[in-house]
């Protein structure tokens, strides 16, 4: 029971951790852009679900819609009025374009809120709930909840909505997209805006399990990519499963070896995977 404790809090952790990247595979499996602010953008989130909770008295949770509604609105302008000039260009240059986009976000929070961790303060912090000998923290059960709805929700989207069909046309084929008199930039701008809203609403829920400072962005960001290149990139589903199975990684790594060492077990998988796999778990060839 004792290591069913930890396989369930690693894929509670796990759902979140997947949230994270299916903005990041969504970005790529669309536009063709590997998003290097990726982490940078859910800690920008994380410190606007603390602001929220601070200024206005609102759960991390609460705090969702309208952190979400600020990461969609800022990731649609920055594809909308810098990334689409990009696109065309060399991936070095694209690199460098949002490297240089993550480096201000760091320094900007850095000099708003300086290097301490921050965190908030939850009165069900220590809840849990208990089915027979298997106990379940009650903010990994409400963050993994909040993670399967929102990637529920933008499933939803692009199979139902019209401009989700337009923005599939789009990754499946950009030339035919424009010949039906598709708006392909206007719709890289709605993507890009919602895989920065998916990392949006991920930063709040993580914001339920760890602190948060400015320099933990670039681990986000490795561990990002580390879960869309074992689900496979550009694949949705892939990007969840990637997730769950960093979770499970950690949170078993962690108890039977140390703490530290979690990171290196999530390298070590991503390796495996790469040489058994090369497209990914769930990729296409």
């Amino acid at each position: 029971m004792l290591y069913l404790n930890i396989i369930v809090a690693g894929l509670l952790t796990g759902a979140v951790y997947g949230l994270m990247a299916l903005g990041l595979s969504v970005i790529f499996g669309v536009v063709r852009i590997v998003n290097f602010a990726h982490g940078e953008m859910m800690v920008l989130a994380m410190y606007g679900a603390c602001l929220a909770n601070a200024g206005l008295g609102l759960d991390p949770l609460l705090a969702v819609p309208l952190v979400t509604l600020t990461l969609f609105l800022l990731g649609y302008a920055l594809q909308r009025g810098l990334i689409n000039r990009y696109i065309a260009r060399p991936d070095h240059e694209q690199f460098l374009l949002l490297l240089a986009v993550a480096t201000m976000i760091t320094a900007s929070l850095l000099m708003g809120f300086g290097p301490d961790a921050r965190n908030v303060q939850l009165g069900y912090a220590y809840d849990s709930y208990q089915i027979g000998a298997m106990l379940l923290d009650k903010v990994r059960l409400l963050a993994a909840a909040g993670a399967v709805l929102g990637a529920a929700a933008l499933s939803g989207f692009f199979r139902f909505t019209r401009t989700g069909k337009s923005i599939r046309a789009c990754a499946d084929n950009q030339f035919g997209a424009q010949v039906v008199g598709l708006d392909v930039k206007r719709l890289y701008a709605v993507t890009f805006g919602l895989g920065a809203a998916c990392v949006g609403a991920a930063g709040c829920l993580m914001l339920l399990l760890v602190d948060v400072q400015p320099y933990i962005a670039t681990d986000y960001t490795l561990l990002a990519f580390i879960i869309v290149i074992l689900g496979g990139l550009g694949s949705m589903p892939g990007a969840l499963f990637g997730g769950i199975l960093v979770g499970v990684s950690e949170a078993l790594s962690g108890f039977l070896v140390e703490p530290s060492f979690k990171s290196a077990f999530s390298f070590g998988l991503l390796i495996l995977v790469l040489l058994v796999r090369p497209q990914g778990l769930l990729g296409r060839a």
